[in-house]
């Protein structure tokens, strides 16, 4: 009976995620309710406050539904064996892949990228976007720094200045494709992103012959 009533709780749990990510991408994220979320998933709001304590908590949950696999993939390079560059590299083509392919992480990319309004009382959203950029462009830097020393590479500008700028190249193209889908973004960011690397030192393999 403890089993079912823990298999019970998890369902509920994940058919209020599910029914958010819904209701954020129709209406966005500060015009959505609790009370409309738990419609969307049959359940009550108590249900919901039993889960997650608002609706930053929430949105929270749903976005490490699908963020925290591909942050764990990039955070691999790191301790990984091999070419960083060419691991990064295929880290990227897996994620990108995944949001142009998996429905759920396009939706999930999509609320974070186009419907979270930055006002007052979704500070909390607004802060933990900070951290998570903060968090990517951190593991980037990890990575180009790494990259640099396997090869004995002095890079052009300092590691964390060149991962702030390949973190913006990777998620304009993302916010670009979201927007208007007016080009092949699992196509063209690689090779963006292999521009990039050419230009701070760190070439594909590849092209190194």
């Amino acid at each position: 009976m403890a089993r079912r009533t823990k298999e019970d709780a998890q369902a509920t749990r994940a058919a209020v995620l599910d029914a958010a990510e819904r209701v954020f991408l129709q209406r966005g994220v500060a015009r959505t309710s609790l009370a409309e979320i738990a419609q969307a998933a049959g359940v009550t709001r108590g249900a919901i406050y039993w889960h997650f304590k608002d609706k930053a908590d929430l949105f929270s949950a749903m976005m490490e539904r699908v963020t925290l696999p591909l942050e764990a993939e990039i955070a691999k390079v790191v301790e990984a064996d091999g070419d960083a560059v060419a691991r990064l590299r295929e880290h990227l083509r897996a994620a990108i892949g995944r949001i142009v392919h998996d429905g759920q992480t396009r939706r999930v990319v999509e609320i974070a990228m186009l419907m979270v309004e930055h006002v007052d009382d979704l500070g909390a959203l607004r802060t933990r976007r900070a951290q998570a950029v903060q968090a990517s462009v951190l593991r980037f830097e990890r990575v180009l720094d790494k990259a640099a020393r396997q090869r004995g590479t002095a890079l052009p500008a300092s590691a964390a200045t060149l991962a702030r700028g390949l973190d913006a190249l990777i998620f304009g193209l993302i916010n670009h494709w979201l927007l208007e889908r007016s080009f092949a973004l699992e196509a063209e960011a690689p090779e963006a992103v292999d521009a990039y690397l050419r230009g701070i030192g760190l070439p594909p393999q590849a092209d190194r012959g």
